[in-house]
């Protein structure tokens, strides 16, 4: 798979980081496994 790179603003940064952050306790409260969004969000704040 190739990898692409993408130049986000700081807003733009912050407000995915917050997306992801709420589907992950929206998950939690189903019950449900975060280990991908845990991972995805490592990866995106490298």
């Amino acid at each position: 798979m190739a990898k692409t790179k993408v130049a986000l603003t700081y807003d733009e940064k912050r407000i995915i980081v917050m997306s992801l952050i709420e589907l992950k306790n929206q998950l939690i409260r189903e019950g449900r496994y975060t280990d991908a969004l845990d991972e995805l969000l490592i990866k995106f704040l490298d």
